[in-house]
C-alpha cells in the first residue's frame, strides 16, 4: 500500500556512500559539492539512483566512482535516508517524489578525481572531523557521524 507522500507521485531509490582513507595518520573522506541556482554549494555525500536489474550496493559503488572517479570498497552499512520532494515537469506540473537512499561505508580502492562525470562541480577530500561541519544536511551528518564510529573501531 502506498504512503500518503507516495500517492500521486513516484518513490525512487538511491544508493551512495562514505567513502575513507587514511592519510598521514589522519581519516579524509571525499565530499561531493553542486552549486544551487542561487550559487550557494551544497556539499554531500556522493550518491544516485538504481540502474535496471542493479542491487543497492552495486549502485553505491556505481554512482561514488562516476560522481568522483574514487572506487570505493564496501565495508558496512551505514542506513537509509528517506524525504520527498517536488519534482516540476512543466507548467503547474508539479508531483512528490518520494525518495529511498541506502548508504555504505566504503574503503577507498583507488581512483583519480579527474576521472569523474561532471554531475558535481567539485569534488575533495576533507579530514571527517572538517566534513562533519562541511555537510549541508543533517540527516547526512548523521550517517557521517556512523562513519566515524566504524572507521574509529579499525586499524
Amino acid at each position: 500500500m502506498q504512503s500518503r507522500r507516495e500517492r500521486g507521485g513516484r518513490r525512487v531509490v538511491s544508493a551512495g556512500g562514505v567513502v575513507y582513507r587514511r592519510e598521514r595518520g589522519e581519516v579524509e573522506v571525499v565530499l561531493a559539492g553542486r552549486r544551487r541556482s542561487d550559487g550557494e554549494m551544497v556539499w554531500s555525500i556522493p550518491k544516485g539512483q538504481l540502474e535496471a536489474g542493479e542491487s543497492v550496493r552495486e549502485a553505491a559503488v556505481r554512482e561514488v566512482q562516476e560522481e568522483t572517479g574514487i572506487r570505493g570498497e564496501i565495508e558496512a552499512e551505514l542506513g537509509e535516508i528517506r524525504y520527498t520532494y517536488a519534482a516540476y515537469g512543466g507548467r503547474s506540473n508539479r508531483r512528490r517524489v518520494a525518495k529511498h537512499v541506502h548508504f555504505f561505508l566504503m574503503r577507498c580502492g583507488g581512483g583519480r578525481f579527474a576521472d569523474r562525470d561532471d554531475e558535481m562541480d567539485v569534488v575533495k577530500w576533507v579530514s571527517i572531523e572538517s566534513a562533519e561541519a562541511t555537510m549541508t544536511y543533517e540527516n547526512e551528518r548523521v550517517l557521517l557521524r556512523r562513519a566515524r564510529a566504524l572507521i574509529g573501531g579499525q586499524q
